[in-house]
């Protein structure tokens, strides 16, 4: 179990509740910084990622995986470029997805969709760090006609290509979930689950899957009562929002215990996020449920 962060805040506290691992989330870091989850590939854009991904990096001493979107970049060069500036930061892991953002061309050609999960691999290797190498496949997002079989054609591909893990963001039903298991096998397979589908963690489990993620739900989670608080205030002069607060002195005292640096000496990639653990999920994530 992998929950997202969207601040070193939020992913203090996801440390301190007792997760293994952690990752980004650029939906979770674009609502917070007031614009859309576009997924942009501008210099200015990929330098604001990297500084934010550098950010919950440094803020925990376990290891965080990057949501790099689709690499900041259209050819393999540019992603190479952009995955080792990535690895610089300290992560130990970084997805790399197919969306073009082009509502007319939504996914790269898959020729040029695994030459550039190969040039993702290449810029790992040759940084000599261990950082895990996670290919998305965003066949359901983007609303492909068929996106179960285009989804496998696509991850067998990059699984080929150098990926240590796939993620085809989407798919809820547990049949075809335990289908794209298969399809991937022996290489693991990563769940996103952004609402409540119905299984636990450990009925995820028990379909094959090995990792799993939940995007910008936490952030959502956390915008969802500030909008309601803020929207009663607003409209009904209300402070009912405002009841069963968690403690100030609770939070404050969280990150009192450990100020901002405690982690210089420790932080960045002091453990990778090892593929032959990736599969505990069940034990991970008992008493957790995302």
């Amino acid at each position: 179990m992998i929950p997202n962060p969207w601040d070193a805040g939020s992913a203090r506290y996801l440390q301190h509740l007792g997760f293994p691992a952690l990752a980004t989330t650029s939906a979770g870091f674009a609502f917070s910084q007031g614009l859309p989850d576009a997924g942009g590939t501008s210099v200015g854009s990929r330098d604001r990622t990297l500084a934010h991904i550098a950010s919950i990096a440094a803020a925990v001493n376990i290891p965080v995986s990057a949501d790099f979107m689709s690499g900041f970049g259209v050819e393999p060069a540019d992603v190479t470029e952009s995955v080792a500036l990535c690895v610089a930061t300290g992560v130990a892991g970084l997805s790399i997805e197919d969306a073009t953002g082009d509502p007319a061309s939504p996914l790269y050609d898959l020729p040029i969709a695994v030459e550039r999960v190969r040039a993702a691999r290449q810029a790992i290797d040759r940084s000599g760090h261990d950082v895990l190498l996670t290919a998305r496949a965003e066949c359901y997002h983007v609303g492909h006609p068929d996106p179960f079989r285009e989804s496998v054609r696509r991850l067998q591909a990059y699984a080929a290509a150098g990926a240590d893990v796939l993620f085809a963001p989407g798919p809820q039903n547990p049949s075809e979930i335990k289908a794209l298991v298969q399809a991937v096998s022996p290489k693991p397979l990563n769940l996103l689950v952004v609402r409540d589908i119905g299984l636990s963690v450990e009925d995820v489990a028990a379909l094959g899957v090995r990792r799993i993620s939940v995007g910008g739900a936490l952030a959502l989670a956390a915008w969802t009562g500030f909008m309601r608080a803020a929207r009663s205030l607003r409209s009904e002069g209300s402070f009912a929002g405002l009841a069963n607060l968690v403690p100030y002195a609770e939070i404050d005292g969280l990150f009192a215990m450990n100020p901002p640096g405690y982690l210089d000496e420790e932080c960045g990639r002091s453990e990778s996020l090892d593929l032959d653990n990736v599969g505990d999920i069940a034990d991970e994530g008992a008493g957790h449920r995302g």
